[in-house]
């Protein structure tokens, strides 16, 4: 999926519609989502972000009356291609989910699952991933005495954290998150925006959220939604000071939403 030369842009969707089964979910979405930046995407609930979200790595096809038209493209190549690997393109594209949903297993079992998935067997090998992954997740110095321990009895913020490491550990080039800390109390959510600012630096980041204030605070992208059409996408700090679209204006000083 890498190309030799990385445009500055890692998706490009260009004229994008999206139905389940008759129902038209989005509707013709246009924008590029830029490399090594935080993309977020806010609107009420139900105008289609977490739709957009999942259809970046083909998640939504586990949904089986949805079908699109347009062109999704991932570093220039086209995400619905014949050729393109369902899983490959899962390698590079991450997610983390709503709700912290770690597998019933060790921390360290977790963290390692997604590379021994991709044959890598040496144990040497697999604890510095884990290692790295958890130091990464911003959690190592938190569980590094307990990584046999079930990642069941850790807090729901150290959860979303260990989530965060499984998604690092098979190495991605994109992290998609669909409202990351809406389960998570303030102080464990302060710390995944701490380190969700942190990642972009290595990653590409891409955050449906509910909370503006977060959108505000951690990105430097912000996409406005309305009813399955992108309104707005400009800078985080052009949206909410100046937007050009008065049913943005309307949105963000909770005239309706």
């Amino acid at each position: 999926m890498t190309t030799n030369t990385l445009s500055k842009h890692v998706f490009s969707i260009e004229d994008f519609n999206l139905w389940y089964g008759n129902d038209q979910a989005i509707h013709q979405i246009n924008m590029e989502i830029p490399r090594n930046e935080i993309t977020a995407v806010i609107g009420p609930s139900g105008c289609g972000k977490s739709t957009l979200l999942k259809t970046l790595n083909r998640m939504i096809e586990t949904i089986p009356s949805v079908h699109t038209s347009g062109s999704i493209k991932y570093n220039n190549q086209e995400i619905f291609a014949k050729k393109q690997l369902v899983e490959e393109l899962r390698t590079h594209v991450g997610m983390v989910f709503q709700k912290p949903n770690p597998f019933p297993k060790s921390i360290y079992e977790n963290v390692a699952y997604g590379p021994k998935i991709h044959g890598i067997k040496k144990k040497k090998v697999l604890d510095e991933i884990v290692e790295k992954s958890l130091r990464g997740a911003a959690i190592w110095d938190e569980v590094k005495d307990r990584l046999n321990q079930n990642a069941y009895g850790l807090s729901g913020g150290q959860q979303q954290r260990i989530c965060i490491a499984r998604c690092l550990a098979i190495e991605p080039d994109v992290i998609l998150m669909d409202e990351p800390t809406s389960a998570l109390d303030p102080i464990s959510t302060l710390k995944i925006e701490e380190l969700i600012k942190e990642l972009k630096n290595d990653y590409t980041i891409v955050i449906v959220t509910h909370n503006m204030q977060q959108a505000a605070r951690i990105s430097d992208k912000t996409a406005f939604m309305l009813n399955g059409e992108l309104v707005e996408f400009s800078d985080t700090d052009q949206l909410f000071s100046n937007p050009k679209d008065k049913r943005t204006e309307d949105y963000i000083t909770g005239r309706f939403g």
